[in-house]
């Protein structure tokens, strides 16, 4: 229960749930064009509206590498799960070189299952400043669906 802690005390506070729990949507951008003549539709009744058909979510909704040390490679999984009831295709704009971002995955239609996007940063200093040891780098990943484009936010600090 929620209402209680691991040693059966009654909470102080309210348990706050992550936002991919709590059916929240991620960062996204909606596209335009929402009807594909050519997509795989599914033609039910009781669905009400063409949004709720095809829908994503990135678990976790963004990714923070944290301290790293400079020259080394680091990678993480991200899952993009299918939510909705359609098949739907997808791909991912690559980061700029500069920011040492790489997402590795497996193109092709998701099918009410679930892709793994490996993100994978070489860190490396760029700035010719003196940053007391210290960059941060931030970038936010768009990946581009049928309906929207997801933005996944990665941060690190490069030591």
């Amino acid at each position: 229960s929620l209402m209680v802690d691991v040693t059966g005390q009654t909470r102080k506070e309210r348990v706050i749930l992550p936002s991919y729990l709590q059916g929240k949507k991620t960062n996204a951008i909606p596209n335009k064009k929402i009807e594909d003549p050519a997509s795989g539709k599914v033609s039910i009744s009781s669905l009400a509206t063409r949004q709720d058909l095809t829908s994503f979510r990135l678990i976790p909704p963004r990714v923070t590498f944290g301290v790293l040390k400079e020259g080394c490679t680091y990678a993480t999984t991200v899952i993009m799960k299918n939510v909705g009831v359609n098949f739907s295709r997808f791909r991912v704009k690559q980061p700029p070189p500069h920011t040492g971002l790489t997402v590795m995955y497996t193109p092709g239609p998701v099918a009410g299952l679930q892709v793994e996007l490996e993100i994978e940063i070489f860190a490396m200093l760029i700035g010719g400043n003196d940053t007391g040891g210290l960059e941060e780098v931030a970038h936010d990943i768009e990946i581009l669906t049928e309906t929207e484009t997801l933005l996944l936010p990665v941060k690190a600090n490069i030591l």
